[in-house]
């Protein structure tokens, strides 16, 4: 599917379309810290999920929005539909944050959240996502954005995180 792209002066002038189809305005999450991660779930790097649900879950009411964007673009390691992608989520790892359709991180069909957070971040490896669970916090300011491998456990991300939540 192709993405019709914009210039978007932060994220939150961009919207996803959930795995149930409902398109998602990033407006509902303005003044909000986003931690947005490619997933897959047949990777080696799959068990992320439950440290992912687990920043969900500690830090959601302090400001934190995770969201899963599945990805069949890396060694075809994310086959499901929708459906089966929430399924295994919710089954395996407990999944209750938001999740969106299958996207394209790289390539013609970037996904216009992607084409964002790759621009607005700095990686040695260059602006290409190289494999699953490659993780961007966005700050709630909407602009600042930084990159992390997917090697970097989501637990690693907490000082980060906490660096960047909203003031209570």
């Amino acid at each position: 599917m192709r993405w019709l792209l914009m210039t978007a002066a932060t994220v939150f002038d961009l919207s996803f379309t959930d795995n149930h189809g409902e398109v998602v305005d990033l407006s509902r999450y303005e003044g909000k810290a986003l931690l947005i991660v490619n997933t897959a779930s047949a990777c080696g790097f799959t068990p992320q999920y439950a440290g992912l649900e687990q920043l969900h879950e500690t830090y959601g009411a302090r400001g934190l929005v995770v969201i899963g964007f599945p990805c069949d673009q890396f060694g075809h390691q994310e086959p499901g539909d929708d459906g089966q992608i929430e399924q295994f989520c919710q089954l395996n790892y407990g999944v209750t944050f938001p999740l969106s359709t299958k996207v394209e991180v790289n390539g013609g069909g970037t996904h216009p959240v992607f084409s964002f957070v790759r621009e607005r971040s700095t990686s040695p490896l260059g602006s290409l996502i190289k494999w699953n669970f490659t993780k961007f916090l966005v700050a709630p300011d909407g602009r600042t954005v930084t990159r992390y491998a997917p090697s970097v456990v989501p637990a690693e991300l907490v000082p980060a995180i906490e660096a960047v939540l909203p003031v209570a």
